[in-house]
């Protein structure tokens, strides 16, 4: 069902690309956007047992999207350096394809909400547990439940790590 990498040497392993969706902090989620327009938005997020998780309005581009198909991408960059004598980039980047829905159920959204805050601010979960109580009859927490998982990183990354022991 999903395509194989053409450049199979510039592969990273699954567990790879697993610790950098855990290190990343932010990707771009892509769902079916309006008149069959991708729409590609950047998001905060956090992985979990094969899932990512992020957290929004409960409308709006991505909500309406995710209603219409539940079909989605998420990338992440976890280096990007431009060497530019050399007319490269050395690069490693995670792109995931997976079902996106919307959490419903209340402890649920505040058990991911929670995640999220542990992430970002990491050791402040009482305030974190203010916010989600301040804000959550506004809190949208979608999941996305990972299908494939694909990591690549330059060739002269991928060069490298060969050459370890």
């Amino acid at each position: 069902m999903f395509r194989k990498m053409r450049r199979a040497a510039q592969l990273l392993t699954e567990q790879e690309s697993i610790e950098i969706l855990k290190k990343c902090s932010s990707g771009v989620l892509a769902v079916s956007g309006d008149d069959d327009y991708p729409y590609a938005v950047p998001l905060s997020y956090v992985y979990e047992n094969g899932r990512l998780y992020f957290h929004c309005a409960l409308t709006g581009h991505k909500i309406d999207g995710i209603k219409r198909n539940e079909k989605a991408s998420f990338c992440v960059v976890d280096k990007d350096e431009v060497i530019p004598e050399k007319y490269t980039t050395l690069f490693r980047s995670v792109i995931v394809f997976g079902k996106a829905k919307i959490i419903e159920n209340k402890e649920e959204k505040i058990r991911i909400a929670l995640m999220l805050g542990e992430k970002y601010n990491p050791g402040h979960i009482d305030d974190a547990m203010d916010e989600i109580n301040r804000l959550f009859s506004a809190l949208c927490i979608i999941e996305l439940n990972i299908e494939h998982i694909t990591g690549k990183a330059a060739k002269e990354l991928a060069a490298i790590k060969k050459d370890l022991p």
